[in-house]
């Protein structure tokens, strides 16, 4: 079974890019199920359920988030509409949504876990002890399964790859929009790289129109953050190609595309 997991989409742009290049990914390395993290798709800040029907339709499966899918308030009740859009595992009870789920996708079940690192980020429930839980309940019905760790800390994405390491198929790193170099197999079987990277505008900063981050650093003063409309774009992510019996990874690429939105 091959799985893509993309990293963070970015704006329209984003949008865009991945459905002109999806199709030929998907038939490229035979994908199976797609995953992306949508945190940032619409206008770069949360969702919207225009956004999120558009991204369905370009044929991706599931859905990830992380502490920007509060940032549009007509966002947040699509948590409970929609099954396969996940938000952190670890935020408190009564929060609107789901953390993981179990789906079963061309007759394989395949399960997909979405937790929050707390190093420079909210200090919401212990991502450690709250995934451990949920794989082992998990466990019971796949051997499958991938986890979104989204964190700002590459210390801590690298410690629950560890920690999970043998227990899980792969675990991804989303937050920091920039794409590492250290996908691997670790020692027990799991797929892991630190950041998938981002799905967004190539001339930017972390998917953002520079000129107003440059501000921000320079004067210190709040500015108004856009996203550009056109423009060459990126597409990054990993392949997962997985040992069905056994649920461990036998191979993680790396995937880095790029393209133009005119």
């Amino acid at each position: 079974m091959n799985i893509l997991f993309l990293g963070d989409i970015v704006g329209r742009i984003g949008r865009r890019g991945v459905g002109l290049l999806l199709p030929q990914i998907k038939k490229e390395f035979n994908i199976d199920l797609v995953v992306a993290n949508i945190e940032n798709a619409a206008s770069g800040f949360g969702i919207t359920e225009s956004v999120v029907k558009e991204l369905f339709e370009y044929g991706i499966d599931v859905f990830t988030s992380g502490n920007h899918i509060w940032d549009k308030k007509e966002g947040i009740p699509l948590l409970d509409i929609y099954e396969r859009i996940l938000r952190p595992a670890n935020y408190p009870l009564g929060v609107p949504g789901r953390g993981y789920l179990v789906l079963t996708h061309m007759d394989k079940k395949v399960g997909i876990i979405n937790i929050q690192g707390r190093i420079f980020m909210e200090p919401i429930e212990n991502p450690f002890y709250v995934v451990k839980n949920i794989v082992e309940e998990m466990k019971k019905d796949t051997k499958i399964i991938i986890v979104d760790v989204h964190a700002e800390a590459t210390s801590e994405k690298i410690a629950m790859g560890y920690f999970l390491d043998g227990m899980v198929t792969a675990v991804v790193g989303t937050h920091t929009h920039v794409q590492t170099a250290d996908e691997r197999i670790l020692p027990r079987g799991t797929g892991y790289i630190t950041d998938l990277g981002m799905c967004g505008a190539y001339d930017s900063i972390l998917g953002v129109e520079k000129e107003a981050v440059l501000k921000k650093f320079l004067l210190q003063i709040p500015q108004k953050f856009n996203v550009p409309e056109k423009g060459l774009f990126k597409m990054e992510g990993v392949i997962i190609e997985v040992e069905e019996e056994s649920g461990k990874t036998k191979n993680i690429i790396r995937l880095q595309r790029r393209g133009e939105i005119k």
